[in-house]
């Protein structure tokens, strides 16, 4: 068994229309959202964009039985203004992968994301989380660190309390929030590398903070195996031991997703916070599903690395593989 907790919709070109519409009338056409089929939604999700083939087949090919579904990061436009077109736009895609979480409930589970609007109060995304999880059945939600999409203006760390009044509402919904960071308006850091440094950032920010001792029950996932924190652990510990403070401790506070492809940074992410604490994610299709020339196979087809590793017991594999993700995202999978 295979949960994939990290893919992103494939949506049907209609959304994408929307929302180059809605950046160039910025509200004065109104919201609606074209009416789509069921079957159109259907067509999409296997139509074949930045892999081989197209998504479910993708998923068939890499071995993956289930995958949690979420908004493309770097479509998500919180940067943009007026912040009402960033809520019209991600309601909408919502919806999109709302529905083909219901058309495909064997295959897919939904993660929606927020309409966070850079500058404007967390509190404004609170409506939207609440109707996805209790009104559409998402398991979930991504998480911006830095809505202004590397603009220039500095976010809050994450363990500032401008973000509390999420946190305490992930709580009282008992659903997790998984970091990944959207997209970037620097071409020094385009969004691919903005990624892994909003990620290192939030990381760095929850664990030096008092967040999970304000809120102990709050479920982190973050993207990208904990972007460089894994590879650079050594120095965090030093300095936390300075202050007799044990760094791996509390980096198990997180989940990390195996969204890394090469056999080295999976085995450097496991060994440094341990089987509990990963939850497989390949990101497939995506950025990985390149085909590596030197084996004929897509580079996100990292399911044989950690099932190849001889040092994690079968437990642990299972954990990996499904087991964390079923019991984080209270997933009803039966053969898990």
């Amino acid at each position: 068994m295979i949960i994939d907790c990290h893919g992103h919709v494939s949506a049907p070109a209609e959304l994408w229309v929307y929302k180059s519409l809605l950046l160039s009338h910025r509200g004065e056409h109104g919201k609606k959202f074209p009416d789509l089929t069921d079957e159109q939604i259907l067509a999409y999700t296997n139509k074949k964009e930045m892999a081989p083939c197209g998504h479910l087949d993708m998923l068939d090919r890499v071995g993956t039985n289930y995958q949690l579904l979420s908004p493309r990061p770097f479509q998500m436009m919180h940067s943009e203004k007026p912040g009402f077109l960033v809520h019209w736009f991600t309601e909408a895609t919502n919806d999109i992968i709302a529905r083909q979480c219901q058309l495909l409930p064997d295959r897919f589970a939904p993660i929606c994301g927020l309409p966070q609007v850079a500058g404007e109060p967390i509190e404004n995304v609170l409506p939207e989380l609440e109707r996805c999880v209790k009104t559409l059945g998402f398991k979930g939600c991504l998480l911006n660190p830095d809505p202004y999409e590397n603009d220039g203006t500095e976010p809050p760390p994450m363990g500032d309390r401008y973000w509390y009044p999420l946190y305490e509402k992930l709580c009282e919904l008992d659903v997790p929030a998984h970091i990944h960071s959207a997209g970037s308006r620097s071409r020094r850091a385009p969004y691919t590398l903005n990624f892994l440094l909003e990620e290192t950032m939030a990381v760095y920010g929850l664990l030096e903070s008092d967040v999970f001792k304000d809120f102990p029950s709050l479920k982190i996932v973050c993207s990208h195996g904990g972007g460089a924190i894994p590879y650079h652990v050594g120095r965090f510990r030093a300095s936390g031991l300075r202050k007799g403070e044990e760094f791996l401790d509390k980096m198990r506070h997180i989940y990390y997703d195996t969204v890394l492809y090469s056999e080295e940074a999976l085995r450097l992410l496991i060994k440094t916070v341990g089987a509990d604490n990963c939850l497989f994610g390949a990101e497939c299709p995506g950025v990985g599903s390149a085909v590596d020339p030197a084996t004929g196979k897509t580079l996100d087809d990292i399911a044989p690395f950690i099932t190849g590793f001889d040092w994690l017991s079968q437990e642990e594999k299972d954990k990996i593989m499904f087991g964390n993700a079923a019991r984080l995202f209270k997933l009803d999978v039966p053969q898990a």
